[in-house]
């Protein structure tokens, strides 16, 4: 155990930027999977307040705010613009991959990048390599090359004595060119060199510091690591114990239960375990409940406590009991329990689960299932609500004024808190304040929402920069709207929730959206048996609120829709593509890419590119701004002493963009079912059901991480295949013929052709068909990917063989625009002149050879030869745009055809790879020899 620690430590431990490494050098480890760790390091003349997480066991990814000593961040001007900023600071994201892991001869080996977005300052690549040695593992070599930062060879020694636990000694060779970092000459950066630097450093639990001497000067860093792959972290000492069968009444006859107050009895034991919206009817010999619970955060536990009310106060005679779980009214997912003794028997320990999970039917609601009130025994019965109550340290608030009654109408002060970073006129700004939220029932799925703020304490609307964005402002002017008032309506709104059948459901609403937007709208949620995916689309039509945020308004107004589509991959990575029309009346596409750990945590990001044109620096008129940023949320029963489904939500993006922008969501319906519908298809859908020691010991209340399957195997019978399959000499010769041929046919058509173009270059249908020929290779791509995911094992297939040939082919026809360098027919040089860029040649068109590369295997296979002219049409697009001669995308298009052709004879025979979905799981089989 005392070698595994060292070992763990060795492998872990943060550069001052973030990175696991050394001092400034990085190694080719990685934190453990799910880490998540915060710190600050400062190396003069850089101060960086860091975070690193590990959102898979091969990949770290790091986020900095990096501020440098020595240089203002804005310059001097006549009117104070810029002089409350302080020193100049810059954002940097950087990634590293570890691509081999460490086994008893090899090393680990790891390529890494710093800087990825933004300015750029501090951009570097790097390739490195780490060996750990000693027969306790705790002498650590790591030894790389980097371009940039660093720059050349680097390298790294970490020593972990095991007679002083927690303690580590570093020595490495600093390679960073300092003197070619920004503004180098007005820092101490300008003196620094390259050489060897030592640290020591101590790691206790979670947190860890290190203190550095350098050539001549010291640094340090401060860290603490969170591991997100433990369930929780503080135990549930206040967690209300379940319902005890010796407080419920004496049995009675099914008619007598009918007619008495035993189903008012039920409903009030299970409003005091904190249901909400319960249903009670007797059908037959069945009990059917219908319910919710807005505090436990596992819906099997939660039925589980409800199940156990419902078996002491079921009347004598009763068969079987069916318990529905709902959100906002809305069926998901619903538990019949056919043997009642079974049940019994299992909730008290007498039998073992899967005997219990014989008699057992976990399955997705529908519309039938929900207990209606006009069915309900309790459709006359009715409370007065929950007092009004002064709460200490509940759902995650310090304190809070609330009070919420069994229909879940509530009432609700917090008080909040906010930071905005990295305006000019001030580099951290702060809002404090009072939030009242006030929630009612009005019929059944039929809500109304809303939100009050009153500002305590804050200086955002010290923001007097006005904005120069191009776009509407849809959001940039938000300072104008925290200068508007202190106590605004932040929310007024009614939300009309429905189950249109089963899998589908609906909203609709209307009234005040947001602090900034009011409008009306809806959304359309589908749900499938296969719970991989799910598709969902939204609209609103808007208008922009006045800045005093009561009922006022501004002129703009717009229509919002946007489409979605949400699929889980292993390791519980969610990926969620939106496309449509933004805020801004900008039209494209948002991609988001969430990681789910074992203790609920997620960490994401998201990345927006629309045809809004966003020049507000670093964008430029020739590359806009595209949206994007990065976000945290926190379930905050990991950190409470009892259950809560209250989350904390941290976002980091610009906040005073306006391109890619949507609007606050009245009620996002995949969040609201994506919960519950991920516990329904963990394990056996039951969960804590019993709340049993044998069920704390298994991990069944979260879902297990589905691992990427070995990818050696199937990589390699692959390769083999398209080697053995690689033309011979005299088929290359005979292609290679007609291929020139082909290209050289085409090519006494550039020149008529682009005369023809270049005086209708501003025609409508050219300007049109330009832009479909732009877009078909991520349309066919997409296309092929689907059939991946979605396909049978025949079409899985073929979309795998696609993607390859869309590889090969894009690499091909990269390759071949440097070597040939063709200037494209709108740099007006003639068709047989260089381009100015070599990489953005014309020849051969990279559009046409990923088009005629993604279909070949599908229309060889389905013996579809009309998806040839899909891609030549799609691909004659780019000629219509002057961005690619004939011949161009005659060259591209042989280059397609004969990588899919080739890929496709070889690999077609493949039924070994088969992804097949279940109701509880997905099996992913392979066969054959390898």
């Amino acid at each position: 155990m005392l070698a595994l620690t060292v070992a763990n430590a060795i492998a872990a431990t943060p550069t001052v930027h973030g990175q696991s490494g050394y001092v400034n050098m990085p190694n080719a480890n990685v934190e453990a999977d799910s880490t998540f760790t915060i710190g600050y390091g400062y190396d003069s003349p850089y101060g960086s307040f860091w975070a690193a997480v590990t959102p898979l066991p091969f990949l770290q990814v790091t986020g900095r705010y990096v501020s440098i000593t020595g240089i203002p961040g804005f310059d001097r001007n006549p009117d104070g613009y810029g002089s409350e900023y302080g020193r100049y600071k810059d954002k940097i994201a950087d990634a590293k991959l570890q691509l081999v892991k460490e086994s008893t001869w090899m090393p680990a080996v790891a390529v890494g990048a710093t800087d990825l977005l933004g300015t750029e300052l501090f951009q570097g690549r790097y390739i490195v390599a780490s060996k750990t040695f000693g027969s306790a593992r705790n002498l650590e070599a790591s030894l790389g090359f980097g371009r940039n930062r660093p720059s050349g060879a680097f390298a790294g020694v970490r020593w972990a004595p095991v007679s002083m636990p927690g303690w580590a000694f570093v020595a490495e060779y600093d390679a960073i060119d300092y003197a070619k970092d920004f503004r180098a000459a007005e820092t101490d950066a300008g003196q620094r060199k390259k050489g060897p630097v030592v640290a020591a450093e101590y790691r206790w639990g979670w947190l860890g510091a290190q203190i550095a001497r350098h050539r001549d000067h010291f640094s340090a860093n401060a860290y603490i690591s969170i591991p997100f792959s433990e369930r929780e972290f503080i135990p549930k000492l206040y967690e209300p114990a379940y319902f005890q069968a010796k407080n419920a009444p004496a049995r009675v006859s099914l008619e007598e239960w009918r007619s008495s107050t035993h189903p008012a009895a039920l409903v009030q034991a299970l409003v005091r375990q904190d249901y909400k919206n319960v249903r009670v009817e007797l059908d037959g010999a069945t009990l059917r409940l219908s319910l919710t619970n807005n505090r436990i955060s596992d819906m099997g536990r939660a039925v589980g406590r409800a199940s156990r009310t419902a078996l002491a106060f079921a009347p004598a005679g009763v068969r079987a009991i069916h318990v529905t779980y709902t959100k906002l009214e809305q069926p998901i997912a619903t538990y019949e329990f056919f043997d009642i003794q079974r049940l019994s028997d299992y909730l008290t320990g007498l039998a073992d689960r899967e005997s219990f999970l014989q008699t057992v039917l976990v399955r997705y609601s529908n519309p039938a299932d929900k207990v209606g009130e006009e069915r309900s025994l309790l459709a006359a019965i009715r409370d007065d609500g929950a007092a009004l109550g002064v709460q200490i340290n509940h759902d995650g608030n310090f304190v809070q004024v609330s009070s919420e009654d069994r229909e879940a109408n509530r009432f609700k002060l917090v008080p909040k808190f906010s930071l905005f970073f990295n305006d000019p006129s001030g580099a951290l700004r702060y809002e404090t304040a009072v939030a009242a939220n006030y929630d009612k029932r009005l019929g059944e799925g039929l809500y109304f929402n809303s939100a009050f703020k009153l500002n305590l304490f804050e200086n955002v609307s010290g923001v007097t920069q006005p904005s120069n964005s191009l776009l509407p402002h849809v959001r940039t002017d938000i300072a104008e709207y925290k200068r508007g008032g202190r106590f605004k309506l932040q929310r007024a709104l009614v939300n009309k929730y429905m189950t249109i059948d089963e899998h589908w459901y609906a909203r609709a609403s209307g009234g005040l959206y947001e602090e900034m937007f009011r409008g009306a709208g809806g959304q359309v949620l589908y749900l499938p048996q296969d719970r991989r995916w799910a598709a969902d689309l939204t609209v609103d039509a808007l208008q922009q609120r006045d800045v005093k945020g009561w009922l006022g308004r501004r002129d703009y107004k717009t229509v919002t829709a946007l489409g979605a589509l949400h699929y889980q991959l292993p390791y519980d990575v969610t990926v969620t593509g939106r496309a449509g029309r933004f805020l801004a009346k900008d039209e494209g596409v948002r991609l988001e890419f969430k990681r789910r750990f074992r203790s609920g945590v997620e960490i994401g990001a998201w990345f927006t590119k629309t045809n809004g044109k966003d020049i507000t620096s670093p964008g430029t008129p020739a590359d806009p701004y595209n949206d994007k940023g990065i976000f945290l949320s926190i379930p905050l029963n990991i950190t409470l002493p009892s259950d809560s489904q209250a989350v904390a939500g941290f976002a980091i993006s610009p906040w005073t963009r306006d391109v890619g922008q949507m609007v606050a969501s009245p009620g996002e319906l995949y969040e609201l079912f994506e919960d519950p519908r991920r516990d329904l298809n963990a394990y056996d859908g039951l969960g804590n059901f019993a709340e049993r020691r044998d069920e704390q010991q298994r991990d069944v209340i979260t879902r297990p991480v589905q691992r990427l399957p070995d990818a050696w195997p199937r990589f390699r019978w692959r390769v083999e295949q398209s080697v053995s399959a690689t033309p011979t000499l005299p088929q290359w010769a005979r292609g290679s013929l007609l291929a020139g041929g082909a290209v050289l046919a085409s090519a006494a058509l550039d020149k008529p052709v682009d005369r023809f173009v270049r005086p209708r270059e501003d025609n409508r249908v050219l300007d049109a068909w330009g832009k479909a020929g732009k877009a078909m290779p991520v349309v066919l791509a997409g296309a092929a990917g689907a059939a991946v995911a979605f396909g049978d094992n025949r079409m899985q297939n073929m979309g795998i063989i696609s993607l390859q040939s869309i590889a090969g082919a894009a690499g091909v026809s990269m390759v071949s625009k440097r070597v040939i360098g063709r200037a494209r027919p709108n740099e007006e040089l003639g068709a047989s002149s260089h381009a100015g860029k070599r990489s953005d040649a014309s020849f051969p068109s990279n559009h046409a050879a990923v088009a005629f590369a993604a279909v070949t295997p599908f229309a060889q296979e389905y013996d579809a030869p009309w998806l040839y002219g899909l891609a030549a049409i799609g691909s004659l697009g780019r000629v219509a745009d002057r961005q690619h001669w004939v011949s161009d995308v005659v060259a591209g298009g042989v280059v397609g055809y004969a990588i899919g052709s080739w890929l496709w004879q070889a690999q077609r025979d493949d039924s070994r790879f088969a992804i097949t979905p279940g109701s509880k799981q997905i099996a992913v089989t392979w066969s054959g020899t390898y």
